[in-house]
Order: structure tokens, then C-alpha cells, then sequence
């Protein structure tokens, strides 16, 4: 499945808004569907996480996260990732396990 990355302010500001959210400690997923016809994905990591090394660190941990869990997304949906401080702490992998959980409760995972 092909994913393309959201970078207009009125994207997130819609799924912000309009979207479905789940939250965890580390992590928080907005998502709805959309009628693109691909996925399309956001990560947002804010200044309280840390400097600009832990912030990126948190941007690819979610990135890779993502790009294992999303062979079993189903339809088309717009994702924005909104990083927390404990997601500094954690592996690829663990985020991959909350990310699988918070997808299968939103009924995006098949």
C-alpha cells in the first residue's frame, strides 16, 4: 500500500477536529477515512520531547513503526502520530506493538 506524507496545515488541522483519536502513554493516533485512495501520514513531535536529535529520533522510531504495521491496514486513511515523552524512551518496536493495538481498536488493521 502506498503512503504519502501530509504537510498542509488544513490536513491536520482536519483530522485534529474531525478524526478519531486513540491515546496511549506513549503515543497519540488521529484517524479518519479518507477518499484519496492511498494512506496518508503526519507525525508531530513537539518541542517538549526534547532537542532536535531526539525529536528526529521520535519521527523515525514512529516512521518505522508504521512502515512495518502498514501491509495489514485496510482501506484508505488519513494518520497523524503525535509523539509523548515517553516515546524518546522506547524501540521501533514497542511503538510498533502500541501502534498494532491502537489500530486494531479503530478497526483500521485487518
Amino acid at each position: 500500500m502506498s503512503t504519502v506524507t501530509l504537510n498542509r496545515n488544513c490536513d491536520f488541522k482536519r483530522l485534529y477536529y474531525k478524526g478519531k483519536s486513540y491515546t496511549n502513554p506513549a503515543l497519540v493516533v488521529y484517524l479518519k477515512p479518507n477518499g484519496a485512495g492511498i494512506c496518508r501520514i503526519g507525525i508531530t513531535v513537539s518541542k517538549k520531547i526534547g532537542n532536535a536529535v531526539e525529536r528526529n529520533r521520535c519521527k523515525r522510531i514512529i516512521r518505522a513503526a508504521y512502515r512495518n504495521v502498514s501491509p495489514l491496514i485496510k482501506g484508505n486513511w488519513d494518520f497523524i502520530f503525535v509523539s509523548r515523552t515517553k516515546t524518546k524512551y522506547l524501540k521501533s518496536t514497542d511503538i510498533e506493538k502500541i501502534l498494532t493495538e491502537i489500530l486494531q481498536k479503530a478497526g483500521a488493521v485487518k
